[in-house]
């Protein structure tokens, strides 16, 4: 794994590298409030010997990208789908295979239809359909929002509170398959908050707008398209992943039977496997 900042404008985005970069290279791109570190190590590098290049990075607000004073965001989605190019030419990558997940997910989107030269194949997890119309789909559940609605309690400059809110968090986006480890999830969160360069800069996520000019673009998506879902998601309830597969011609979608909306390291595998498969 090496480590690097890359630079343009007045940005900075820390990114990271597993595996030879002689091989397929990947991008991954997170969700709201969420370091790299959301895409596990272990997963990875896992990936990584599949024989591809992965790659991971902050997106602004969050570890040691450039973050921005709290609740004055000066940049856009659209923005951050640049800023995933500007990690590819940091890079010396012409046409990258783009993975996102949740809003890391939307961003993919806009990356894929903005650039689509660039994105040589599209994998989408736990997100929804951008610039569709979504309403009559399930929304996020009420336990889920109850949980996110106590986030306004949350001193956020606290990292004591903000580690105690973020446990829960995993808590409660975790699936109904597999077992939760809360001693694990609660290093993995003191890791992540300790990493920080500011926390609380990345509640900026939740004022973030984008994509209007791509409004009804999503069936000229050019690049293969896979997603995989959890059928027990309860923020983007499993129907987004299929709404979002049947809407681009010939998507293969993948269900998680019990997954949340999470990567569970009992699920690595199939989720690896799935993503081999249409890489190659």
């Amino acid at each position: 794994m090496t480590e690097r900042n890359i630079k343009f404008d007045d940005v900075e985005i820390a990114a990271q590298a597993f595996g030879d970069p002689a091989h397929e290279p990947i991008l991954l791109i997170m969700g709201a409030m969420a370091s790299m570190l959301w895409w596990p190590d272990e997963f990875c590098q896992k990936l990584a010997a599949r024989k591809f290049y992965v790659i991971r990075y902050d997106n602004r607000d969050t570890g040691r990208s450039t973050i921005y004073e709290p609740g004055e965001p000066p940049y856009t989605m659209d923005d951050m789908a640049a800023d995933a190019v500007r990690i590819l030419d940091g890079y010396g990558i012409d046409r990258v295979n783009l993975i996102g997940m949740s809003l890391g997910g939307t961003i993919a989107q806009i990356a894929a239809l903005s650039h689509p030269e660039r994105v040589k194949t599209l994998t989408l997890m736990s997100t929804t359909p951008m610039g569709i119309d979504t309403s009559a789909l399930p929304h996020t559940t009420d336990a889920y929002m109850a949980h996110a609605s106590m986030g306004e309690t949350v001193d956020w400059t606290d990292n004591a509170q903000v580690i105690e809110f973020l446990v829960k968090d995993t808590r409660m986006i975790a699936g109904a398959a597999h077992s939760y480890d809360e001693g694990r999830a609660r290093a993995f969160v003191e890791r992540d908050v300790r990493r920080a360069k500011n926390f609380v800069s990345a509640t900026n996520h939740f004022m973030l707008r984008g994509g209007q000019t791509l409004k009804g673009k999503l069936t000229e998506l050019a690049a293969p398209l896979l997603v995989i879902h959890g059928t027990a998601d309860p923020i983007y309830p499993v129907e987004h992943g299929e709404l979002l597969a049947r809407t681009v011609k010939g998507a293969n979608f993948v269900r998680l039977e019990g997954g949340g909306h999470e990567i569970h390291p009992n699920d690595w595998e199939e989720i690896i496997s799935a993503i081999d498969a249409h890489l190659r």
